[in-house]
């Protein structure tokens, strides 16, 4: 039977298929008190179920209850026999720590409105008859003549999380598990299976029989409990998820709970729950943890918040993830441990955003901006938007521009959210032709803020001489990280020391060809990649359109194909360009070609040629020798060509080729009086060398081109830590738009590249602060480790408010942190949150909550900071743990 698919596993019955048959497996402490309750009030009848003990299941299990594991499945096996001694009053109290009922779906009803009855409707939330209950799919069979029942529970069968409970509630091993049966179900299987007729003479065999129960919550919180805290457990169900402070008609107390995350008169402490990992679903619960310790919100969605969803609202959501988000913060303040699944929110959040769905990791900062987004528009308290029409300052003060600014926002957008997290900048544009200037007041959720650090790139490029004068030079410059090809020229320039009758020609090289040239000073350098190479060559600058030749080399080597050594032609070195300063001819090509070679040549190949030809030469007399082939323009004859440049090895062949050096079009003849050139196009020469020629060249310099960067040549030393006001001020800095984000002007009535200050006008009492740690383009995705210095307490950002009164304070503190630790390719999300009442860090790992010391909070995983407002009038001084 083990490892086999439903199919192939016998005769397999459905015995339940309406929500009417659901069975129900509750804790038997649980049930029994509903039962007293309904006693009491003498409504209920005395209902009496058939007990079972579970027991390890028979050999041919493989001995022992145990989970059998397999490539395929892994199997929780054991096996049921009744017990009618169990379940009496006498062996009551000790077997209820382990004991459970099955009850059919109208007892379950009936024990849920007895327990919500008798606590003042503190069991469950008012208008909510949902908890949480895990479907569990059994695969029973029965022993022959007996009433001995054979459960396996299959891993493939269901979720993972009803396994896991599953897995500790009937760990049979340890102490003995004691199931009553309130349903009747085991009985009917029992019967059915004692009189189920032969086939063929011979009854079925492995036939099992499949029986789906719902599993409540608090069967796994009642089974990892120990004696001493039963009682605690009983004062955690007799108050609501946040102790006394459930609302009643719309009302809170705080009479045994303090909201500003504190515990109850019993010391229980609330708000310390995990949240299930779904998949990758990291990054959602860091966001939500972060929102679900924000304790406005808290305070908020504790209360009657279903009165101010607004379901006529186009923009938002029908309400569905306001209710979604207030049901599981309702669920992460409940008095129990239990990490929570987010199933039901993590449904919601991917309909309306199918960006999130799937098992990819995603960014916590896009969720957080999109959740803050959907439920001020699932509880905007305005019905029916008004048109407002948007005024320029026109030179009025600036006090009344805001507020008209600002009472505009809030006639179409008044929520919680708005109340909480919102607050005001001021836009300044101000145009480069006429000084005209325009000044704006825009609301934020929160502050994107760039690290300085992000600012620039290095970049590491090849420069080449084009005229052969001087041997290639590596120069690293530095570049704004968004910036342009012009800033890259332009810093090329000055770092090789350009000069004026010059211009850079700057390409990007693959596997010895030129793919590409950047031309286009507008051209993004985010589209250049790290390991990507690049090569610069410094031209003559002429005013007449003179032929520009791309040189690609080539060598020869042997292969054996079909058997056969035969030549074959392999990419060589780094492409050479040079400009001809006359007609391209055949000779001119050559001239140019060696010309372009002679920093890379052996200086004992010039000797030797030299001795050949009963000639002394020294290594400045070819330099002067280039020059006099410079100055002649390639106007030459054949015969002076011959004696200039006799003593330079020259065993090589030209052709005419394409762009992509990929085709021999055409030998060039060194006798070729003028080749055929288009006007503004470059004349693409491949150069074969032959074995012979290549010892008299330096092929490994010719060949040393770079990568744009490399850890390997740079080393990283430690980045200095960067203050969070550091940061403010290079987001508050005055900067000019992008050609693509250029602002129409009203007088001059054109678009024009203003320049564009942003300064904050007022700040709201919850300010989210992103920091810009990730950058995306098209071929790379970039996580900056900077170290950013935050404040924990009095961050005071009183200097850069322009808009200054009395009151409210400008001074925050920190009370939540979204992490991000690794990088693109594999990351993962916690969140680190301050606990009120314990005055405690915790660090919120998924499922996992643990106590983290104050000089663990600062790290370069730090990407979201939560900080509140300080309200008190107490002098406030600035931690650096």
């Amino acid at each position: 039977m083990d490892g086999l698919p439903p199919d192939d596993a016998g005769t397999i019955d459905q015995t339940l298929s309406s929500d009417d048959d659901r069975v129900y497996i509750v804790p038997y402490r649980w049930w029994t008190e509903a039962q007293e309750l309904e006693s009491e009030h003498g409504t209920g009848n005395a209902a009496r179920g058939i007990p079972y003990i579970a027991s390890p299941s028979p050999s041919t299990y493989g001995g022992p209850m145990r989970i059998i594991n397999n490539i395929f499945n892994s199997d929780l096996v054991f096996s049921l026999r009744r017990d009618d001694c169990l379940m009496t009053n006498d062996a009551e109290e000790g077997v209820l720590e382990r004991s459970y009922a099955l009850i059919p779906s109208d007892m379950w009803s009936q024990a849920l409105r007895w327990h919500r009855d008798a606590n003042s409707g503190n069991l469950i939330f008012p208008g909510d008859e949902s908890v949480d209950v895990y479907p569990l799919k059994l695969r029973i069979s029965v022993i022959r003549e007996t009433s001995v029942m054979t459960v396996r529970i299959c891993k493939r069968d269901n979720a993972v999380e009803s396994y896991k409970r599953a897995c500790k509630i009937f760990s049979v091993e340890s102490d003995m598990v004691r199931i009553c049966d309130f349903s009747g179900q085991t009985n009917l299987i029992l019967m059915n299976e004692w009189n189920r007729l032969p086939q063929d003479g011979q009854r079925l065999i492995n036939h099992e029989i499949l029986l789906e129960l719902q599993l409540h919550a608090l069967s796994e919180s009642l089974t990892c409990s120990t004696e001493g805290k039963k009682d605690d457990f009983l004062v955690q169900q007799s108050k609501i998820y946040c102790g006394s402070s459930i609302l009643s008609n719309g009302s809170t107390t705080r009479a045994d709970y303090d909201l500003c995350f504190g515990t109850s008169k019993g010391s229980v402490s609330f708000g310390l729950i995990g949240l299930e990992n779904l998949g990758n679903t990291c990054f959602m619960n860091s966001a939500v943890q972060c929102l679900a310790h924000t304790q406005r919100l808290v305070e908020y969605f504790l209360g009657d918040y279903s009165r101010e969803i607004n379901y006529q609202n186009s923009l938002g959501m029908g309400g569905e993830l306001a209710l979604a988000f207030g049901e599981l913060l309702r669920k992460l303040w409940a008095p129990n441990k239990t990490p929570i699944a987010p199933r039901d929110f993590k449904a919601k959040l991917v309909r309306f955003a199918p960006q999130f769905s799937g098992f990819n990791q995603h960014d916590s900062q896009e969720l957080l901006a999109f959740l803050l987004d959907g439920l001020h528009e699932d509880l905007n308290r305005v019905k029916c938007k008004p048109y407002v029409e948007v005024k320029d300052s026109d030179g009025r003060p600036d006090e009344e521009v805001a507020n008209e600014y600002w009472q505009n926002h809030l006639a179409r957008n008044d929520s919680v959210i708005v109340d909480v997290c919102q607050g005001q900048y001021r836009s300044t544009l101000v145009c480069p032709v006429c000084n005209k200037v325009s000044v704006t007041f825009d609301p934020f959720m929160y502050l994107s803020l760039p690290l300085p650090s992000s600012t620039t790139r290095p970049m590491t490029v090849m420069v080449f001489s084009g005229d052969g004068s001087a041997q290639p030079t590596l120069y690293t410059v530095n570049v704004p990280k968004d910036g342009r090809c012009k800033d890259l020229i332009h810093a090329l320039s000055n770092a090789c020391s350009l000069k004026n009758d010059e211009v850079l020609l700057v390409a990007e090289v693959f596997a010895s060809r030129i793919i590409r040239y950047l031309e286009d000073p507008s051209d993004v350098l985010t589209l250049i990649r790290d390991e990507d190479q690049l090569s610069a060559y410094r031209l003559p600058r002429v005013k007449e359109e003179l032929p520009l030749v791309v040189f690609t080399h080539q060598r020869e080597q042997e292969r054996y194909i079909h058997s056969v050594l035969a030549p074959v032609w392999k990419a060589l070195g780094v492409p050479l360009v040079g400009r001809l300063m006359g007609p391209p001819s055949g000779f001119a090509i050559r001239s140019l070609c060696l010309k372009l070679l002679i920093p890379f040549l052996r200086f004992s190949a010039i000797a030797c040629n030299a001795d050949e030809a009963n000639e002394s030469i020294s290594f400045e007399e070819v330099v002067e020798m280039d020059a006099d082939l410079s100055d002649s323009k390639g106007t030459i004859d054949a015969e002076e060509a011959g004696q200039n440049t006799e003593i330079l090895p020259d065993n090589f062949q030209f052709f005419l080729t394409d762009e992509k050096s990929q085709k021999m079009i055409s030998t060039i003849e060194m006798n070729e009086l003028e080749l055929v050139a288009e006007p503004h196009k470059k004349l693409h020469v491949l150069v074969c060398w032959q074995n012979k020629t290549i010892e008299d060249y330096d092929i490994s310099l010719l060949s040393s081109l770079p990568e744009i960067y490399k850890c390997s040549i740079f080393t990283r030393r430690p980045q200095e830590p960067v203050s969070l006001y550091a940061c403010l001020e290079t987001f508050l800095k005055e900067e000019p738009l992008g050609p693509e984000d250029m602002w129409y002007c009203p007088s001059c009535k054109k678009h024009q590249q203003a320049s564009k200050k942003l300064d904050l006008w007022r700040l709201p009492d919850v300010l989210v602060i992103h920091l810009k740690r990730f950058s995306y383009n098209r071929y790379t995705k970039n996580k900056l480790e900077t170290l950013v210095d935050f404040p924990i307490k009095g961050l005071d950002l009183s200097n850069y408010i322009v808009y200054r009164t009395q009151e409210p304070r400008n001074q925050y503190e920190l009370y939540a942190i979204s992490n991000h630790y690794g990088n693109m390719g594999g990351g993962h999300y916690t969140a680190y949150v301050y606990h009120d009442a314990e005055d405690k860090w915790y660090d919120f790992d998924d499922r996992h909550v643990s106590h983290v010391t104050l000089d663990t909070i600062k790290s370069s995983a730090a990407y979201v900071l939560f900080y509140k407002r300080i309200h008190s009038t107490c002098s406030v001084t600035e931690s650096t743990q």
